[in-house]
C-alpha cells in the first residue's frame, strides 16, 4: 500500500467512528490535568525545550516581551509509537495550570461539506475563550497530511483551515498552546512546518534504562509479586516503548495466572516470568527507526531529523 493510500484509509477508518451530539456538533471536552513534568521520568532535553517555548513565557513574560515574543505557539512531538507523547502534552498543561483539549480526528470529521472545518474552528474558539489552553492534536499526520497527496477536496480544505487557525487570522492565539503528535512527521504538509506553525520539532525517544525500570514498577503496582530485580529486566528491554513494556508485564501476568489455576492458590509474578516475556518480544520501535533512518538519510534536506540519526548511531540500531 502506498503512503497516499495508507493515509486515505486511515481517514476513512476514523470517519466511521464519528459521533455527533443532538445539535450535530462535535463532542470535545476540556480539563485541567494533574500531571506535571515531575511525573515525566527522564526526557530532560525534551522538557528543556518545552520549558523554553511554552512554560517560561508565562512565568517570565517580561523577558520574552523584551525580545518581542509572546506566550503561545505550537510544538510538534514526534517519535516511535507508545513512547508517551500524549502524557507529555498533558504534563505541559499541568505545568502551566492550563485547560487541556485532546483532539482526535473523529471529533472533527463530518460527512457534511464544510462541517469539518467549522468543527475545527469551534475547537480553537473554545480554547481562546478558556486561556491559557493547550490544544493537543493527536495523530496530526492523519489531519494535516500533504495536500499534494490528497485526492478529496474536503481533505485539503481541512488542512487549509488548520493553517488559518495556527496563523490566528480570525482571533488572537496568545496563551493558546498547540501541540501536535505524530509518528510520521515526514508525511505532514510542508506548510505546517513554516515559522509560526509547527516549527518546533521535539523528538520523543524510547524510554532510557532507568525510565524502563520505573515504568515496569508502575505497571506491576498492586499485583502479586515475588522477589523481582527490575533493573535486570530493564537492561534486557533496550529500545522497548512504554507500550512494549506494558505488554511484557501482561505476558508475565498470564504466566502467573496459569500457575494460579493449576495450583488453586494466587501465585506471584516471578523474575523469570518477566525475563521470558521480554525475550519473547521484539521492540516495536525498531520498524519506526528503520523508516526514520531511510528518510533522514536520503530525503531530509533541512537536516530536521539529524537528532534521530545521532540516536540511531549512539544506540547501535541496525
Amino acid at each position: 500500500m502506498s503512503d497516499q493510500d495508507e493515509l486515505s484509509q486511515r481517514r476513512k477508518n476514523k470517519l466511521k467512528l464519528i459521533q455527533f451530539s443532538k445539535d450535530d456538533q462535535m463532542l470535545v471536552e476540556s480539563e485541567k490535568p494533574k500531571e506535571t513534568f515531575a511525573d515525566v521520568g527522564g526526557l530532560e532535553e525534551v522538557k528543556k525545550k518545552i520549558r523554553m517555548n511554552f512554560i517560561l513565557p508565562l512565568k517570565q513574560p517580561e523577558v520574552f516581551a523584551a525580545y518581542g515574543k509572546e506566550a503561545g505557539g505550537s510544538l510538534l512531538l514526534y517519535g516511535p509509537p507508545g513512547c508517551g507523547k500524549t502524557f507529555i502534552a498533558r504534563a505541559v498543561a499541568g505545568e502551566i495550570d492550563a485547560n487541556f483539549m485532546h483532539i482526535e480526528l473523529q471529533a472533527i470529521l463530518s460527512m457534511y461539506a464544510g462541517q469539518s472545518e467549522h468543527n475545527l474552528h469551534d475547537i480553537f474558539e473554545k480554547a481562546r475563550e478558556n486561556k491559557p489552553c493547550v490544544i493537543f492534536i493527536d495523530e496530526l499526520d492523519a489531519m494535516g497530511g500533504s495536500r499534494h497527496q490528497m485526492r478529496q477536496h474536503h481533505d485539503r480544505m481541512l488542512v487549509n483551515q488548520l493553517l488559518l487557525e495556527l496563523d490566528g487570522l480570525q482571533a488572537n492565539n496568545d496563551q493558546v498552546f498547540v501541540i501536535g503528535a505524530t509518528n510520521t512527521p515526514w508525511y505532514l504538509d510542508s506548510a505546517l512546518r513554516r515559522p509560526g506553525r509547527f516549527n518546533h520539532l521535539v523528538f520523543v525517544p524510547p524510554p532510557a534504562e532507568a525510565e524502563r525500570e520505573a515504568i515496569l514498577e508502575l505497571k506491576l503496582a498492586g499485583k502479586p509479586m515475588g522477589s523481582l530485580k527490575l533493573a535486570k529486566v530493564a537492561a534486557q528491554t533496550k529500545l522497548f516503548s512504554g507500550a512494549d513494556l506494558e505488554q511484557v508485564v501482561k505476558d508475565a501476568v498470564d504466566c502467573a495466572m496459569e500457575r494460579t489455576f493449576e495450583t488453586g492458590e494466587i501465585q506471584p509474578i516471578r523474575q523469570e516470568d518477566l525475563l521470558a516475556a521480554a525475550k519473547a518480544r521484539k521492540s516495536t520501535t525498531l520498524e519506526w527507526f528503520a523508516t526514520a533512518n531511510n528518510y533522514a538519510t536520503f530525503s531530509d534536506v533541512n537536516h530536521d531529523y539529524k537528532i534521530v540519526l545521532d540516536y540511531i548511531k549512539q544506540h547501535g540500531i541496525k
